[in-house]
């Protein structure tokens, strides 16, 4: 690659700009990714590690989740990270709780999604993780589970090893006037097409663009458990009765307004904290728990015990965990459209600002990507690096 030209520039080494930058090395062209940190450490690395495509709806979003889905999955036949088909249960204790499942589970199957309802028993037979008093289960085979730290990292190798993607850590932007790019330490690049993942950094570049957007920062708290002892496995993903008003995918069930009333009765602590819970398991053992969702104090460093309090107490009322020791606790910070998938916007011509997918970047990245650079590759029939008169965003 030439020092300092390239067909595509990605600013943002997060999973975003991962996805993004891999997707253009896939259809030959010449990417370069500066990321301003040693090693990306925002929200890309501070999830559980959830390929989750049963809590988007079906259509569009289940289908990017399932595009999403297929790259990871490649990414670990080709040994690059570690990824294991987990599968997920959505474990519930009430009874208008189990009526919602077996509401979304009669209206999966002709939407294309596939999973099983179960009777409390039958979940407790096959998952031991499942706690005893959960009355049922939806059970769904297509999740997938990462190890966020490490994949972000191995991802980025890859692209520099197998793709010779230009990947430099450590190497701030400070502005771009299309085509070059600066960086803090006075380097200058130029490039066909800038793409700009930078997560929920609002500040750094065109900030006018995202105060007029409407994104809006969101905090949450998590937590980790020592590795279980004896290699003991949790399975599948598990996810409360909370997580049924969380994710967009149970919307249109008609049980759910009823249950969301009875929530904000019960757990009107969980609802103001944004707390619905769920766990996953990486392969060194450990168990994450979380999580809560605050968009009104994210510039707060302090994290709230009561929250950590109320998720833990929550989670041992649908989980059986061997070992209960919680041995590191975190919050990120992502950024959420409030109207759309994806903040998207194009601030110089060739040049695309990329917002996070509002909390499921390991979900939906992969997908996104792929989508958006075959809008870019069907455009007018262009080469996917030129520019564009009007830009090209992802529909709506």
């Amino acid at each position: 690659m030439d020092a300092s030209a390239s067909d595509v520039l990605v600013v943002g080494g997060g999973i975003v700009g991962l996805a993004f930058a891999w997707e253009a090395a896939r259809r030959g062209l010449s990417v370069r990714l500066l990321e301003r940190s040693r090693a990306a450490h925002g929200a890309s690395i501070r999830n559980f590690g959830m390929v989750w495509p049963i809590g988007q709806p079906a259509g569009r979003r289940h289908d990017l989740a399932m595009r999403s889905r297929a790259r990871w999955l490649e990414l670990r036949d080709a040994g690059v990270t570690w990824a294991a088909e987990c599968g997920s249960v959505h474990a519930v204790c009430e009874a208008d709780e189990a009526a919602l499942l077996a509401e979304f589970a009669e209206r999966a199957a002709p939407a294309g999604i596939v999973c099983e309802l179960l009777a409390g028993d039958e979940a407790r037979r096959r998952f031991p993780a499942v706690a005893r008093g959960v009355r049922a289960a939806l059970w769904s085979p297509t999740e997938l589970v990462v190890d966020p730290p490490r994949a972000i990292g191995q991802v980025a190798a890859y692209l520099a090893r197998q793709h010779g993607v230009d990947v430099r850590f450590d190497t701030a932007v400070t502005a771009i006037e299309m085509p070059e790019v600066r960086t803090a330490a006075g380097e200058r690049f130029t490039a066909d097409r800038v793409i700009v993942c930078g997560g929920a950094d609002f500040e750094s570049l065109f900030p006018e663009v995202w105060a007029a957007s409407g994104v809006r920062r969101c905090k949450l708290q998590m937590m980790r458990t020592a590795p279980q002892p004896g290699g003991w496995r949790l399975g599948p993903h598990v996810a409360g009765g909370l997580t049924l008003a969380h994710y967009a995918g149970f919307e249109g069930c008609p049980s759910l307004p009823a249950v969301r009333s009875r929530f904000a009765e019960q757990y009107s602590f969980h609802l103001a904290a944004g707390i619905h819970v769920m766990a996953s398991q990486n392969d060194r053992g450990e168990v994450i728990l979380g999580d809560s969702h605050d968009y009104d104090d994210v510039e707060s460093p302090f994290d709230s015990a009561a929250i950590d309090e109320a998720i833990l107490d929550y989670a041992r009322g649908m989980l059986d965990l061997p070992d209960w020791t919680i041995a590191e606790r975190w919050h990120g910070v992502y950024a959420k459209s409030t109207t759309d998938l994806c903040f998207m916007a194009e601030p110089q011509p060739a040049c695309t600002i990329v917002g996070s997918p509002g909390g499921a970047g390991m979900t939906l990245s992969f997908g996104l990507a792929a989508e958006w650079w075959e809008a870019i590759t069907r455009k007018r029939g262009l080469h996917p690096a030129a520019p564009m008169a009007g830009g090209v965003s992802l529909p709506s």
